[in-house]
């Protein structure tokens, strides 16, 4: 088997803030901007505020950044997510049983699109540890049968967790920067910045308007060519994530295979869509959708969308260089390529 070869997206859409707190903030600091790049979650950050107190707020977003990345980490071994696959049970703290209750909530609403137990899929193809390889249609066979999220039993009352069988396991992959990029806007808003960015690693979210009072302009990567884009949307108090199979993937005899798995298949996802931006004030939606709606595929998204056009928007892009917006943005978002606008209604 011809050894793989990746590229990861470390691709700045725009220059953003970053980072959450658990408590108050002071405000009594004399800085009125700050910002701060780091490394977490296997990607870059960077995370910027605007106010009396942005020092501050930066740095408690880091040092929530910091300690997210050590609760939601599958490789780390005090981590609670590594405990909880090694053991197939626990009661959940309070935030990931937040998270589990999203996902679980999404993979419902998705059809199951959106599945937190693709972990041991995702891992034998090596994209958990750069190992990367094909599985033979065998071994995939054998681990689809534990990659079906109904078979997470959830009590809300208690907060347990049980795998209904042996070698489940979960990652929140899917959705753990929205929910990051999320906890950055408590952060600032508890520190009173009311302007802000956070950029994890292409993914933005954005808090109010920039220090002028104009929109943040954030800019949508070309996923066929990474050094373009295919516009600019203007945001106030929403998040803006992307998926592609541009963000990761290995080459193996000739064929390239992203990292966008789908649940029912266990293979990469080809469907014709190469790129979704989702835009919504919920980072963790965006963050759960965008994987979501580019397992879809185009017409399925559509629909999706137009059952919720009012807790989201979306930006499409086909492999044959069509862009699609949905009109809750459509005059939102420019660009120098044909734009086709998805109505709510046909």
């Amino acid at each position: 088997m011809s050894e793989g070869k990746v590229k990861r997206k470390i691709i700045f859409l725009i220059f953003a803030a970053v980072m959450v707190v658990a408590g108050g903030c002071g405000t009594d600091g004399g800085d009125t901007e700050a910002s701060r790049d780091l490394f977490a979650m296997d990607t870059y950050m960077t995370v910027t505020a605007y106010g009396k107190g942005a020092t501050e707020a930066v740095d408690q977003a880091a040092d929530e950044i910091s300690r997210l990345d050590q609760l939601l980490s599958t490789g780390n071994e005090d981590s609670e997510i590594y405990k909880i696959n090694q053991s197939g049970d626990g009661i959940l703290s309070e935030e990931t049983a937040y998270l589990v209750e999203r996902s679980l909530d999404l993979y419902e609403a998705t059809d199951g699109a959106f599945d937190i137990a693709i972990y041991p899929v995702m891992k034998v193809w090596g994209f958990t540890d750069d190992n990367f390889r094909v599985p033979d249609a065998d071994e995939l066979k054998d681990l689809l049968t534990l990659t079906d999220a109904s078979d997470i039993s959830y009590d809300k009352e208690t907060s347990q967790i049980v795998f209904k069988k042996d070698g489940m396991q979960i990652d929140f992959g899917g959705i753990a920067k929205g929910y990051t990029s999320a906890r950055i806007m408590d952060i600032f808003r508890a520190c009173g910045i009311k302007s802000g960015l956070v950029n994890l690693g292409g993914n933005v979210q954005a808090l109010g308007t920039k220090k002028d009072g104009s929109s943040w302009r954030v800019a949508v990567q070309d996923p066929q060519d990474t050094d373009q884009y295919l516009g600019v949307l203007s945001i106030q108090d929403k998040a803006v994530i992307t998926s592609g199979g541009y963000e990761r993937y290995f080459e193996q005899d000739g064929r390239t295979y992203h990292h966008i798995i789908d649940p029912k298949t266990g293979y990469p996802v080809e469907n014709g869509l190469i790129s979704v931006s989702i835009v919504t004030a919920d980072g963790t939606l965006a963050d759960g959708l965008s994987t979501s709606v580019f397992i879809m595929g185009k017409e399925a998204a559509t629909e999706y969308w137009r059952n919720h056009s009012d807790e989201f928007d979306m930006i499409l892009m086909t492999d044959d260089r069509e862009i699609y917006v949905t009109e809750g943005i459509a005059d939102s978002f420019e660009s120098e390529m044909d734009t086709k606008i998805i109505e709510k209604k046909v």
